[in-house]
């Protein structure tokens, strides 16, 4: 901790670890200028408890603006950041009072004094980052106003979720989003019309002549309309390259508008490190068109910091409070979610219990994709192919909504949320057919499965809307008070974890029949085209 930050503590849950193997190249040079995110506590914050709490059984929903009016950042704790930045040489570059966010730019050697940290650059799996250790400390006047600080450190915070199935593979049985949507049974008197889906990208990027093309290709007509929003930077940039982040991209987009072509998109572009990770999110909750939201990024919870976790979380809660509906992938690597530690781990940000954690299996169906004939946990980890994320947080508490579902018990005495929720084709084996930087490609992973059900969703929200009733919104226990509405997973593991009867740590409730889901939300038959 530097001299002037003897009345300074530690900002709680803001510590960090280096890396395993990281190594020290050295100290950042001082003059570096680099952008911080401080978030900020909400006003009226009792009252917003109660309104979390009651959700979603008031069906009340706000505005952005009204949530913004209500418990956005009160006016005196900008201020009391806004001279905290004066006073240590750092200059406030965007005010967010509705996400709660400041950013701040300045000196490396301005960061370290304000945040008592040391910066140095450590190089990491080929590439070098800015890390620091321990906590980020907070000036006396700051305790109390600012809840996270992100961006003293750079490291990368996520994983995209996709597996592109290698030339030399053999796909068994391969699908088109359009068919899977069949084989679903998704409804089909609903397009997603008035509808936005919020998808959350760290890197790579897509290319309008690809979305075109494949659009065209499966006679989607009008495709869907698709506009890159940039945060902290991030920018749409198609690398060239179908096993690099385009990959993610171009198959978020394409699931999810081939489902729901009368849906708009816009993809959030940020930086993969947890400041671009948490401010893209915000960003896209807060967002007044964005209706829905897909992640098919993340990493072990063990890899978050506590502050993230809790920002997170609490984003997602709020996303519930605006109608909006999280669908996140719960991973790639099975129960062990590619640690080494020999322990069991669940994917972040699918744990939060305000996310719709998305599992995913390996579905036959019959020739002409008429019917499914089986669907299994999908793991081909001993192919290489990987295998379902699922299993119990360490850190979020077993919610309600999961109070008759067989959980096996948490590794930690706060843990207890179960994942996932539900599931979807994943296994690149049976995966989704897709265009990626002009390249005919099959993909799959829980990446495939998140755009998936947000495509559902976003026509489960047309009809509700057209029924005058309000968006899904926070769906967790709907959907757990109607299990009959998925096809149920009973064959298969994906490590530690076995399919049962019932919800279970592979692939949750299930595989969804669109059509009953739609049935149980709307409260009515949902009308066949």
């Amino acid at each position: 901790m530097s001299q002037n930050q003897t009345n300074s503590l530690p900002l709680p849950g803001s510590e960090r670890n280096l890396p395993p193997k990281a190594q020290l190249v050295g100290p950042c040079s001082p003059t570096a200028l680099i952008t911080v995110t401080l978030y900020l506590r909400a006003r009226n914050q009792e009252e917003l408890q109660q309104r979390l709490q009651q959700l979603p059984q008031s069906q009340s929903y706000l505005t952005p603006n009204q949530f913004a009016e209500r418990y956005g950042a009160d006016p005196a704790d900008l201020d009391q950041v806004s001279n905290f930045a004066q006073r240590h040489g750092l200059q406030v570059v965007e005010t967010d009072p509705a996400r709660r966010s400041v950013r701040l730019s300045g000196s490396i050697a301005a960061m370290q004094s304000a945040f008592g940290v040391q910066l140095h650059e450590y190089r990491h799996q080929g590439s070098t980052y800015r890390l620091h250790q321990g906590p980020v400390y907070l000036s006396s006047e700051l305790h109390g106003i600012v809840t996270s600080v992100f961006g003293l450190d750079n490291r990368p915070q996520a994983d995209a979720h996709f597996r592109l199935l290698p030339s030399a593979a053999v796909s068994q049985q391969s699908f088109n989003p359009t068919d899977l949507a069949r084989l679903y049974n998704f409804p089909t008197s609903a397009t997603g019309q008035g509808e936005t889906i919020g998808i959350i990208e760290l890197g790579g990027g897509y290319q309008q002549t690809d979305l075109d093309a494949y659009f065209r290709q499966l006679g989607v007509t009008p495709a869907p309309q698709v506009t890159a929003v940039s945060v902290d930077g991030g920018q749409n940039g198609p690398t060239g390259n179908a096993n690099s982040a385009d990959g993610e991209v171009e198959l978020d987009i394409e699931v999810a508008g081939a489902v729901a072509p009368g849906a708009k998109q816009k993809i959030f572009f940020a930086p993969n490190s947890d400041q671009g990770f948490i401010d893209a999110v915000t960003s896209a909750i807060h967002d007044a068109e964005v209706t829905l939201i897909s992640i098919s990024w993340g990493q072990a919870e063990s890899n978050f910091t506590t502050q993230s976790l809790t920002a997170f979380n609490q984003a997602f809660q709020e996303a519930g409070t605006m109608g909006k509906t999280v669908f996140v992938a719960a991973g790639d690597n099975g129960s062990s979610d590619g640690e080494t530690d020999g322990k069991n781990h669940v994917d972040f940000p699918s744990s939060s219990p305000f996310a719709v954690a998305c599992g995913g299996t390996t579905l036959q169906a019959s020739s002409g994709n008429s019917s499914i004939v089986s669907e299994t946990v999908w793991n081909e980890q001993s192919q290489g192919e990987g295998a379902t994320g699922g299993g119990v947080s360490d850190f979020f508490p077993k919610p309600d909504y999961q109070s008759q579902a067989n959980v096996p018990p948490p590794q930690t005495q706060g843990g207890g949320r179960g994942v996932p929720d539900v599931a979807g084709d994943a296994d690149p084996v049976t995966g989704y057919n897709v265009l990626v930087d002009g390249a005919k490609s099959v993909v799959g992973g829980t990446s495939a499965v998140a755009p998936l059900y947000a495509g559902l969703f976003a026509l489960i929200n047309e009809l509700l809307v057209k029924q005058g009733k309000p968006r899904a919104g926070d769906v967790h226990r709907a959907l757990y008070q109607n299990p009959q509405a998925f096809r149920d997973i009973t064959s298969g593991n994906n490590g530690a974890f076995s399919a049962a009867p019932g919800w279970d740590a592979t692939t949750g409730l299930g595989s969804p029949n669109g059509i009953q889901i739609a049935d149980a939300l709307t409260g009515s038959q949902t009308q066949r085209a």
